[in-house]
């Protein structure tokens, strides 16, 4: 494993090339390609960026590991640099001075993964980092990392015991920490005799999208907690190197359970029916101790419901995380279960309207009277049968935010509020309102201490009894009427839309479906869309259909861009090119991604620009669209359909023009160079 790091991946002035997280990535990311440890930068730097998107990697203590699986990587690498006047990679407490780019191959063996993983525990270790920013040499740093050196030099009585190096195994929990003293290091802390109870038992899962360094500095740092709050403490780290189950006796003999974690914990079922603290892994990192704490609260107060396989997560639980994201989240999570009642019940709708035509709203029941042979039949049966799907559309995403909230408990209180919202036709926003008023009066109610005889009855009984009889009071007698008054205001004012205000609309649109390529705004638009065909009208169907079309033109953009201009992309992009165009014709705006996490300066303007102009011509145009996803494969479903394609080939047109204007001029720059070659440039970047 000595290889894994070498003098050559070492920067001890990273302040000369970089003076932003991009451009420290690039920077230490060159000496991988130099020593053919990456065969392709851009596509290389996309990974980083894309994994960088999804959580910042900045760690207190003045450290950044920007770090990422990827298929441009030839095998385990670590480079690292410093910077004495630090670089911001997001963590809270300031910018850092030592960065870490970690670099594993998409199919890494074990073996390598857990040297990285043992890396990432060292992170913690203060001792490791002091040498680190005191290094002298490239060769010397190196040499601390690989752990050939000890990190610090040992100042007690005794040298028989070297600090632990920074690639090998983490002291395993209940190890004492060094004291001074001959027998202090590395030795097991006897139990004392005098305790009369027994020590509190927590058992913790950590794992991140990579499952390369978070997961394992957060291990770390709750299991260092975990001995000086003097408890027993186990981690279950579910890493890229995988997982050892705890074992079944370890987990029911614990009092409390944490959860830190930025993907589904796998076998969650493990635990239930514990006190659960479930957040963020980066919390596990910078508040362990708080989070020790935490459950220990929630053991005492009686707390026994865990969150079931699959519950979103609890904001995250970073300490920069505040209302606003903790909100976006709970909706999110009821639009994500509504999403497949819309698309089944609008394409079943759609199709029943293009077969058996507008009137077929006024058919029998198929129940009374289907015919085999009459396609009026089979278009009545279609639209019927989505009718019913759509009915459910406001009861699942009310119980949805209250599933996002307060997990299994919610559920009954937030389908009950939402089909209260269906009956006093409060509508979505209806829907919106009592999922989060059913979340808040269940984790109300779960704050209450319990007799312990009443703790096995209270999610099956006691909850979903009390829950549903406040949000129905709350929905039918307080807020209910209001709420109904605002939706049908707003259906009103979507059914008078035209002219300038239907041209408005539709640019607002089509820059927020642009904006984060399927992240919240772009969520936050569609939503707004499909509410609408709850009770559909001619301008919520004309808002729906500007979406749709503005949502195609991202990746149909970078499509046609590679295509026409294929040499200011990379090889890797290239064939990204060649899966967007069937994506953008798809109605996946995802399918830009890529693009824009390699060059999000470029791609995204470009990308806002073109949705505006398509959404302001497809309200325009006054094209409706009934059904809420499919591309152009619902075209025929589409009101003024040949007009909607052109919406959206001027868009995309528009788009493609602009990408390929700000990637030739940024071709026309020194620095752009290294984007679309591999090789790395020895010659010094003009200021």
């Amino acid at each position: 494993m000595s290889d894994l790091i070498t003098a050559d991946l070492v920067d001890l002035d990273l302040d000369r090339s970089a003076d932003t997280k991009e451009a420290a990535a690039r920077a230490l990311a060159e000496r991988m390609v130099a020593l053919g440890r990456v065969t392709d930068l851009a596509g290389f730097l996309a990974d980083v960026a894309a994994r960088e998107a999804q959580m910042p990697t900045g760690l207190d203590g003045g450290i950044g590991i920007p770090h990422c699986r990827s298929a441009h990587v030839t095998e385990p690498t670590l480079a690292f640099g410093r910077s004495a006047q630090g670089i911001d990679f997001g963590a809270p407490d300031g910018p850092a001075d030592l960065i870490f780019l970690i670099a594993a191959p998409a199919g890494a063996d074990d073996a390598h993964l857990t040297i990285l993983s043992s890396l990432a525990r060292h992170l913690m270790n203060t001792d490791f980092t002091t040498a680190l920013r005191s290094a002298e040499t490239p060769e010397e740093a190196a040499t601390l990392i690989r752990g050939e050196q000890p990190p610090t030099e040992d100042t007690g009585p005794t040298t028989s015991a070297a600090p632990a190096p920074a690639v090998a195994p983490a002291p395993a929990v209940g190890t004492a920490p060094s004291t001074g003293h001959p027998e202090g290091d590395g030795t097991q802390v006897p139990e004392s005799p005098e305790v009369p109870e027994p020590r509190f038992r927590i058992v913790a899962v950590t794992s991140c999208p990579t499952g390369i360094a978070h997961t394992y500095m957060a291990a770390e740092a709750l299991e260092s907690a975990g001995r000086e709050a003097n408890i027993d403490l186990v981690v279950e780290p579910q890493g890229s190197a995988g997982f050892t189950r705890l074992a079944p006796e370890v987990i029911a003999a614990a009092d409390a359970v944490i959860f830190a974690h930025d993907v589904p914990v796998r076998e969650k079922s493990r635990f239930a029916g514990k006190p659960t603290v479930d957040v963020g892994v980066k919390a596990g990192i910078n508040r362990p101790a708080t989070l020790i704490a935490e459950a220990r609260e929630k053991a005492a107060r009686g707390e026994t419901t865990a969150p079931a396989t699959g519950t979103p997560m609890d904001a995250a639980g970073d300490t920069t995380d505040g209302y606003g994201t903790k909100l976006r989240k709970w909706l999110m999570s009821g639009v994500s279960y509504m999403v497949p009642f819309v698309a089944a019940g609008g394409l079943l709708i759609a199709l029943g309207f293009a077969i058996g035509g507008y009137q077929i709203n006024k058919a029998p029941s198929v129940a009374e009277h289907f015919a085999w042979a009459d396609h009026t039949s089979w278009a009545a049966l279609m639209f019927q049968v989505g009718g019913l799907a759509f009915s459910f559309l406001i009861p699942v995403l009310a119980g949805y935010i209250a599933y996002g909230m307060a997990d299994r408990p919610g559920l009954v209180p937030g389908f009950v509020g939402g089909s209260v919202a269906v009956t006093i036709n409060a509508g979505f926003l209806g829907g919106l309102a009592a999922g989060l008023i059913a979340g808040g009066v269940v984790l109300g109610i779960q704050k209450f201490r319990i007799p312990a005889p009443l703790r096995g009855i209270m999610p099956v009984v006691v909850i979903p009894l009390v829950s549903s009889a406040i949000v129905g009071f709350l929905m039918f007698l307080v807020v209910g009427k209001p709420l109904a008054s605002l939706q049908s205001a707003l259906t009103d004012w979507l059914q008078g839309l035209s002219g300038t205000n239907a041209i408005i609309l539709g640019v607002i649109l089509g820059l927020m479906m642009c904006f984060d390529l399927g992240g919240p705004l772009n969520k936050v638009a569609y939503a707004f869309a499909v509410g609408g065909l709850a009770n559909p009208t001619d301008g919520s169907l004309k808002v729906m259909a500007a979406v749709m079309a503005a949502g195609m033109v991202p990746p149909l953009a970078m499509a046609l861009a590679t295509t026409v201009r294929g040499r200011l992309f990379t090889r890797a992009e290239r064939e990204n090119g060649k899966a967007a165009w069937f994506l953008g014709a798809s109605f996946i705006t995802e399918g830009a991604i890529p693009f824009a996490a390699a060059d999000p300066l470029r791609v995204i303007p470009a990308s806002m620009a073109g949705g505006a102009v398509t959404g302001a011509l497809s309200m325009a145009f006054g094209c409706t669209l009934r059904a809420p996803h499919g591309g152009i494969f619902v075209v025929p479903l589409i009101g003024q359909p040949l007009l909607y394609l052109v919406a959206v080939a001027a868009g995309v047109c528009v788009s493609t023009a602009l990408v390929v204007l700000l990637k030739t001029t940024r071709k026309s720059t020194p620095a752009a160079t290294t984007a679309t070659t591999p090789e790395v440039t020895k010659e010094p970047v003009a200021a």
